[in-house]
Formats: C-alpha cells, structure tokens, sequence
C-alpha cells in the first residue's frame, strides 16, 4: 500500500526522478487486448462480470494481500496441542481473503455456471486477470475448475459435491464436506519414484466391502508427492487396484462417518516460487476413497482435468506476462536517464515493443484454445483444442521467465529488491511449466495426439495458415513446421 505523504527532503538530498506508486489498476479496462480478444470470440454477454473481476483484482488492496500472503508463508500444524493428528496448515489471513475474492468472482467454476455460453472463455480471462496480483491463490482455482469432468463420471461423487463446487461460497472450516456451503477439489498425482510416469504408482486401494468398481468404497495405501492445496475439502488420487491398473478415486479430507480420514501431511515443501500456496508431501495408511470413472482406467478418468488445469497454465503465464509488462512500462515512463525518460530511449522502446507483442501473442493462443473448448462439439474445434492445449501450455510457460526477466531488467536495481513485486513475478513464472507436465512430456503429448488423431494436425495447420500472407518470415515458418508434420 502506499505510503501517505513520504518525505522527499531529506537531511542530505532530495529524492527525485523515482517512479511513483503505481497504485489502482483496473485489470480489465486497462488492456484493449484481452477485451478485443474476448469480444471477437464471443464473451459480450459475459463483459459486466469481467470487468467487474478486473477492478477487483487490479486493487493496490489486492496485490499488497498478494505480498503478504507470500511474506508470511503457510504453516503445518501436523497434531493439536494434546498429540492428536488433525493434518492441518495455517494460512496468513491475507490469503483467506484472496480465497474469498477469487471465488467470489467465480474463478474456480464460471465455465461450469455458463456451459455453451462462452465459459470456458470467460475461465481463461478469469485466470489471466487474478493470476496477475497471485499465482499461489489461483492453483486451489483451476484444479476446482478441471475436476468437473471428473466428478462427473459418477453420479453418486456429482450429486454429493457438484453443489458445493458451484458454490461462490468461500468456507475455509475443516469439517465434513456436508456441513459445508462450499468446497474445493484438488489432484493429487505424483509420487516419488514417477513423477510425470503415472504408470509407475506404487499406491494400492483395496475395496472395504463386497462391492468394487465405480462408486464403491476404497482403502488407499501409499503416497504422493507433490500436494498442492492440501487444505481442499477432496483430492483426486490415482491408485492400483490389484491385475487392474491404475484406477482414479476421490479421497475427501472427512470419511462418511464424520472422521477425519486417515492421510498424513509429512511437510510443507520449501518452493522457489508460489510460496503463498501450501505444497506438501502426504502419506495414505487405509484411506478412505471412492472409485471414480471405470476400474483400470485412472489415466482416462482424470484426463479432462489434466487438460482444464493445461489452459489454465497457459492463461495464468500469459497473465503473469503481462503484468511483469505493465510494471515495466511504469517504471520506464517515470524515470530519466541520460535527459531522456527510459520509455523514450529508442533501444528500450524495442524492448518494450517486443514483450508487448509477445504478451498480446500469449494472450491470444491461450484465448483462442479456450473458446476451441466452448465449441467441442465442432469435430474441427474439439481437435483443435486437443492439440491446442497441450501447444498453448507449453510455449507460454517456456516463454514466461524469460519475458519476466526482461521486464525485470527494464527496473535496473529497484527491480531486483523484494519490495518490488518483480522478484515475486520472477520466482512465480517458472511453475506453470513444470506443472501438468514439463516441456518434453507435453512434446510427448503432441506426438501421441498426432500419431493417434491424426486429423488433429490438419485442423491445427488450418488454424495456422489463417496468419499467412502478412510477413514473410512467419510464412515460411509455416512452410517448416508443414514439413516436420509430414516427415515420417
């Protein structure tokens, strides 16, 4: 927050030619781009609600909750005072009330409340926008968001918690999902010998009763690895149930009976970035857990969260792009070097012009895969949205840091000190690369989608060719990647 009324005489010197506070944003009238954008694919009827999350988010108020929830880290309080295990992690009230802003605003399910009106577009502005001021707050949001599909495939999971997911409630009480006005989801995958390799789980379920197979009840034995927003009300794990392979199963904080179900936070992971979301390691001794989706067939069950949480990396980075731009263009229009202010330094309008292009290319690609996602329906938009996420995923979190580095830069010193939110920006912008698979994995992705689908390039080389004919350059690039298509 600003300071009212620093002094700027001081005993020594005055202090002068410094950038002011930058104050207010409005996330949403600000950038032409994302509004175009979101008119040309089809967002009009959803402007109201868009602008209204965007001055939200752009509050000096929000991105000061944003710095301390990430100063003041979260906390495990593995047992109560008396011994007893509860499992639980203490948050700075600053990030409660980043929970209680962002859901407000539906940023967890406004896909879910506006399906075939644009929502999945609107889920993209969303994440862009909020991702702007914290990253860390937005990951319990796109898992919530991607796990629809999931819960979904049983209609015993969808009736019990599909209400409370589509709630704008923020109900931050560890108590039974029952009691509840509203609930997150997450997903829990990795485990310490696989990572990205699923396949090698080690976490066995065993059924409890007679009954096996989707809906029925589940003892899970293991671990995972890498836990995200541990405090949701369920998590989404993946498990081997005896010859059948891996199987997907709903794991909720609270058992049926009203116990607390039997999983054990090991610690908070010590994370370069993201520091206001709590990452932990979690061990399962017969925990309890529903099938969801078919026996044997995990991988295919929770795909479709994989995918949400893919677009929501793409927007998210585009999103931290942009503001590590907007940070620059304010520090460079407001101080002076050599009589001349930076943003008037022929060399670093370049600069500036570069990662402003680069920022609305982001912006579109991810926004263009989202509403591929509205229209599914479409076999060409269905196909184009199966490449496209995995394309948008991977270039705009491999292009993030550097971009944010560059921005960086543009500050000199004052943007390498914590006070900025620059070095915030900088640790965040590797994690949406590496989260719901690294670059190769998605590589692999692609493969498989072409190998498998092979009308998936055709429609994605379609989608390209739309930008032929403007530069030269970008023609034969097009002309190169048709080429490493064909080549067998």
């Amino acid at each position: 927050m600003k300071p009212r009324s620093p002094l700027t005489q001081l005993a020594t010197h005055e202090v002068t030619n410094m950038p002011p506070h930058m104050g207010d944003q409005d996330l949403w009238a600000d950038d032409r781009a994302l509004r175009d954008w979101f008119a040309c694919c089809g967002g009009d009827d959803h402007i109201s609600h868009m602008a209204k999350a965007g001055k939200a988010a752009g509050l000096d108020e929000t991105f000061e909750k944003a710095n301390q929830a990430n100063r003041c880290v979260p906390e495990l309080r593995a047992f109560d005072r008396y011994g007893m295990r509860i499992n639980a992690i203490e948050f700075h009230p600053a990030y409660h009330d980043l929970l209680r802003l962002v859901i407000s605003h539906q940023a967890h399910n406004f896909a879910w409340h506006n399906e075939g009106r644009a929502g999945h577009l609107g889920q993209g502005a969303l994440t862009y926008m909020f991702s702007q001021p914290e990253g860390g707050v937005m990951c319990p949001m796109a898992m919530t968001y991607s796990v629809v599909p999931s819960l979904r495939t049983t209609p015993k999971i969808e009736a019990e918690w599909m209400p409370r997911v589509l709630s704008d409630v923020y109900d931050s009480r560890d108590i039974p999902v029952t009691e509840k006005t509203g609930a997150l989801v997450g997903m829990f995958m990795t485990e310490k010998q696989g990572g990205s390799d699923v396949r090698s789980n080690s976490t066995v379920a065993v059924p409890m009763g007679r009954e096996s197979g989707i809906g029925a009840d589940y003892l899970l034995t293991g671990h995972k690895f890498f836990c995200s927003a541990p405090m949701c009300d369920a998590f989404l794990v993946l498990a081997n149930t005896n010859d059948m392979g891996i199987s997907c199963f709903l794991v909720p904080r609270w058992r049926p009976d009203g116990e607390r179900n039997n999983l054990s936070i090991q610690r908070i992971k010590d994370k370069l970035g993201n520091r206001s979301n709590a990452s932990t390691e979690i061990e399962f001794q017969d925990t309890y857990g529903i099938m969801l989706g078919e026996e044997g067939r995990g991988v295919r069950t929770i795909i479709d969260m994989v995918t949400g949480n893919r677009i929501y990396c793409a927007m998210s980075s585009a999103g931290i792009m942009r503001q590590a731009l907007v940070q620059a263009l304010h520090h460079t229009a407001h101080r002076s070097a050599f009589k001349k202010r930076l943003i008037e330094q022929p060399l670093m309008q370049n600069v500036l012009a570069d990662m402003a292009i680069e920022v609305e290319a982001a912006l579109a690609l991810g926004v263009r895969v989202a509403s591929a996602m509205d229209h599914s329906g479409d076999p060409s938009e269905n196909a184009l949205a199966r490449i496209g996420t995995a394309v948008a995923k991977y270039w705009n979190t491999k292009r993030c840091p550097y971009l944010v580095f560059e921005a960086l830069e543009c500050h000199g010193g004052p943007g390498y000190i914590e006070e900025s939110i620059m070095p915030r920006l900088y640790r965040e912008a590797p994690v949406n690369s590496i989260w719901e698979g690294s670059g190769n994995v998605i590589g692999l992705d692609v493969l498989r989608a072409v190998s498998r689908e092979p009308e998936v390039v055709s429609v994605f080389m379609a989608e390209v060719a739309k930008a032929r004919g403007n530069d030269a350059n970008l023609d034969r690039l097009i002309d190169d990647l048709h080429g490493e298509f064909n080549d067998p």
